[in-house]
């Protein structure tokens, strides 16, 4: 299972004439690791994860409920750099697609590799989102909201699609064992609840009456299709922790990934909230205003206790004197997730005003930049050498 988080598993193998791309890669960097190697044969759909994860980092700290000197240019120049890993990462796909056809139908019979078509989704509406809270002090008002309303409607249209799409193959083709529960399963069923974040932006800029109650009341659906869903996902990601153990090194970054619903939730219960009581008559809009708090407040206490969970099992797999935690692509799982309880935390402080959670935020933010920081520069380097562009070591 790790090595499919780390890389393709479907991948042809390299030829028997030419070193094997792994051991290339330790000698000489990207060319030498590619040699014998097809181009771009690896890529698969958790190469998106980067997007998100350097893309959430802009909008969790535009979104702080304390004002940071210079805050708003550096969220600006991270939101720059998730744009760009996007249409790298997207080319680099379309290549894949072209070039490996059956390689890259392959995945979605993976029952690992498939539950990570939701993170193209996700990548596209954080990039829109941050345009319009980071990037719209480089390319401006106007054109950020159009950037953000076409990556939220692509975004929206393809995860719904992977909503059911996955868990459908997931019944009627994967193996699924008693031990097969990873976060990982979460991946192509939160789209819809950053559809209902994000797409609180674009409520307010929709024509009043019909166009904008439809837009509001759908984003709740959205949130209702994601939260239910995560309850049952949880829950056997949960019982696999109590039987089975966290599982190989590999996969224990992925334990991270129940906080994305969670943090994501409580994010998209304030920003619907606040444009709520405008939009829906009478005491239904006060009361969707007032779920931000009767939902946000409970869910974050689990997310205090998930996140300390999960930190605990990492520590735990990273003391390994065998194994340790090697670095695969699944690292992302300690960003984008993270982010999500970032910009809750703000939200919920913003509302209560509680200092308490005004400086939670801040604490979480700091280890989100250190996180990503961390995994950035290891991405960096694993495709400097070529190791994260070659097969897998079966």
């Amino acid at each position: 299972m790790t090595t499919a988080l780390a890389n393709t598993r479907d991948a042809p193998p390299a030829p028997t004439s030419a070193p094997r791309p792994e051991h290339a890669a330790r000698r000489g960097g990207v060319l030498h690791a590619l040699q014998g190697a097809p181009a771009f044969g690896y890529i698969g759909p958790n190469w998106f994860a980067s997007v998100m994860g350097t893309g959430i980092v802009a909008v969790a700290l535009s979104g702080l409920p304390i004002q940071i000197p210079g805050a708003g240019v550096v969220a600006a120049g991270v939101w720059v750099l998730a744009a760009v890993v996007l249409v790298v990462v997207t080319l680099a796909t379309a290549a894949h697609l072209c070039l490996h056809p059956r390689t890259a139908a392959s995945h979605l019979a993976d029952p690992v590799m498939s539950h990570f078509y939701g993170a193209p989704a996700m990548a596209l509406m954080t990039v829109g989102a941050g345009a319009m809270v980071a990037g719209y002090r480089v390319i401006g008002s106007g054109p950020a909201l159009i950037v953000d309303a076409v990556l939220w409607t692509t975004g929206t249209a393809f995860g719904l699609v992977t909503a059911v799409l996955v868990p459908y193959r997931a019944v009627t083709t994967h193996e699924v064992r008693e031990d097969s529960a990873f976060g990982g399963w979460l991946m192509p069923v939160v789209p819809p609840m950053v559809s209902a974040a994000t797409g609180a932006l674009l409520v307010p800029h929709l024509p009043a009456g019909q166009p904008r109650e439809t837009m509001l009341l759908t984003c709740y659906m959205f949130f209702g299709l994601t939260l239910m869903v995560s309850f049952v996902m949880i829950a056997f990601i949960w019982k696999r922790l109590l039987r089975h153990g966290p599982g190989p090194a590999g996969a224990v970054p992925t334990i991270w990934i129940v906080l994305g619903p969670v943090g994501q939730s409580i994010t998209a219960a304030h920003h619907l909230g606040q444009v709520a009581p405008t939009i829906v008559p009478g005491v239904y809009g006060k009361g969707f205003q007032g779920l931000t708090l009767v939902f946000g407040i409970p869910m974050w206490g689990f997310a205090m206790m998930w996140l300390s969970l999960a930190l605990l099992l990492t520590l735990r797999t990273a003391r390994d004197a065998h194994h340790g935690l090697p670095f695969t692509l699944t690292w992302w799982s300690f960003t984008f997730p993270l982010g999500t309880v970032v910009t809750g935390t703000s939200a919920l402080a913003v509302v209560t005003g509680l200092d308490l959670l005004k400086v939670a935020a801040v604490i979480l933010f700091a280890g989100l930049a250190l996180a990503w920081v961390t995994v950035f520069v290891l991405t960096l380097r694993g495709v400097h050498s070529g190791r994260l562009l070659t097969a897998p070591v079966r």
